[in-house]
């Protein structure tokens, strides 16, 4: 097994790494652990400038939004200062690269952020958002969108490659401005733009990724009301119909109307509207197959084009479960031994097995052990929270609480009465259930400590036995509970336990 040559056992260090985006409508600061393939959000702060409100009226980014934006940049540099950042990679969109005064305005912003900040061009925009969506869901295939308060973005994306891409000035903000907040209006600006546009053609019974907060503030709303059991927004997924129905909702309320929904943000009443109208223009007009939501743009896009190739190629989800490991394990080297030892009883001549389960089964090794610190009764639960709500990318939303699921049974042993079961089937329950088994048997061998699990085989014999093989200089490692344990996964798999020494 190669698949985690070159990984560090010591906990990972901190490098922040921050990235400013200077948008149409929001100016943010996100401080990253560092440039991985997995950054975690260590900061996180945005304010709503609305630079790029009036912008299509009168061609200029106006003087209060200008005045909000440079105490923001200041602010944030005197926080990237205290956090410890000694790299800040600014990026400007669509207000900035097209008011007249962007140019003035981008030489204040870099002498208040004490940075260069980079205009990106509608094409770079689009190609750093799609690079997020890979990023965060390498399997993507389909069209990424991400939608600014003043343009949409639409790229290509297919066997992990980027394709044609195109960038439209209907963000709601400009939409707003031009239609004079005129709904209808602005729905026909918006069929004009989309109206037999042939990158859409290409979405058809295709996966539409949506990036922006907008879209995310939607999702949120569609969680809330089909009670979904996940409050996790990366890759929520929505059907066709599902997606449109909530979008057409949206854009039918007024901003009054939206202040007392509690699952969309304030600062986003006026905007989501017009956010979800152009949502449901899309779809409409590209007859996507579903929607799925990427927490993952243009910040992240641009930390991604920075990483080695090689880095690029990782796997995103299990580089994140290994850095769990490395943080919360008693021993990440165990975890990695875990893998390797679980290997035996999967494959050709063992349990069946795809490649995405058999990455999973990684992934769950690799978390098995990080709720050891917490109080015996509570390290199932803190198990279940931790690994349900963490920041992985590169999983679905079953994957996600099939890992959970797993290390949950490995502290619990007992079947969950949750509504998190509901997004799985029972074969993924019960292999959950399996996994858990294992796991729980390799722990009481091995003490969570390196070095054991090598010398112990688990293997599948003649005549249906499940064989545990201890060298002569282990056999006192047998007892009441290991006999116990072996006989519970034997029977799981329809074999008779045995031990051998030799």
């Amino acid at each position: 097994m190669n698949w985690h040559q070159g990984f560090r056992t010591e906990p990972p260090k901190y490098r922040p790494i921050a990235v400013v985006d200077i948008g149409s409508n929001s100016v943010r600061l996100v401080v990253y652990d560092g440039l991985r393939r997995s950054p975690a959000p260590i900061f996180n702060e945005k304010i709503l400038c609305g630079l790029g409100k009036g912008v299509a009226i009168t061609g200029k980014l106006n003087e209060a939004a200008i005045a909000r934006a440079m105490q923001a940049l200041r602010r944030f540099k005197t926080l990237a200062k205290q956090i410890g950042v000694k790299e800040i990679h600014a990026l400007a969109t669509a207000a900035a690269r097209e008011a007249s005064n962007g140019e003035q305005f981008i030489a204040l912003a870099e002498k208040a952020l004490g940075a260069g900040i980079r205009v990106l061009t509608g094409k770079e925009e689009a190609r750093f958002a799609a690079l997020g969506v890979i990023a965060g869901t390498p399997e993507a295939d389909g069209l990424a969108g991400d939608l600014g308060g003043g343009s949409l973005e639409l790229i290509d994306i297919r066997d992990g490659k980027l394709h044609d891409g195109i960038t439209l000035p209907i963000g709601p903000l400009r939409l707003i401005d031009l239609s004079g907040g005129d709904m209808g209006r602005a729905r026909t600006i918006v069929d004009e733009y989309l109206k037999d546009l042939p990158i859409l053609e290409q979405l058809k019974d295709r996966t539409f990724y949506a990036v922006g907060g907008t879209w995310r503030n939607l999702a949120r709303l569609h969680m809330a009301q089909s009670h979904y059991p996940l409050h996790v927004l990366h890759h929520y997924s929505m059907n066709l119909q599902q997606a449109a129905s909530i979008a057409d909702l949206v854009s039918g309320l007024t901003a009054s109307s939206l202040k007392d929904v509690k699952d969309i943000s304030k600062s986003r009443v006026d905007t989501m509207p017009f956010g979800a109208m152009v949502l449901e223009r899309l779809l409409e007009h590209s007859k996507a197959r579903d929607v799925v939501i990427s927490v993952y743009g243009v910040r992240e896009g641009l930390l991604f084009s920075k990483l080695p190739r090689k880095k690029m190629n990782s796997d995103a989800l299990l580089s994140s479960c290994w850095d769990f490991a490395r943080r919360y394990a008693r021993s990440p080297l165990h975890e990695l031994e875990l893998c390797d030892w679980t290997d035996q009883l999967f494959g050709e001549n063992g349990l069946a097995e795809n490649e995405e389960e058999k990455r999973l089964r990684y992934a769950a090794c690799l978390l098995a052990d990080i709720g050891w610190r917490a109080h015996p009764d509570y390290r199932a639960d803190r198990s279940l929270g931790m690994i349900s709500q963490a920041a992985f990318v590169g999983i679905d939303h079953p994957g996600r609480v099939f890992l959970a699921l797993t290390v949950f049974y490995r502290y619990e042993g007992e079947l969950m009465k949750d509504d998190l079961t509901r997004l799985l089937d029972e074969r993924h329950i019960e292999r959950a259930h399996l996994l858990s088994s294992i796991f729980r048997l390799a722990y009481i061998l091995s003490a969570a400590m390196p070095g054991m699990l090598p010398k112990i085989r688990l293997t599948m014999g003649d005549n249906k036995t499940l064989i545990l093989t201890l060298p002569p200089k282990l056999k006192d490692l047998m007892g009441e509970r290991v006999e116990k344990r072996l006989a519970g996964l034997a029977f799981e798999i329809g074999r008779t336990p045995k031990v051998e020494i030799k």
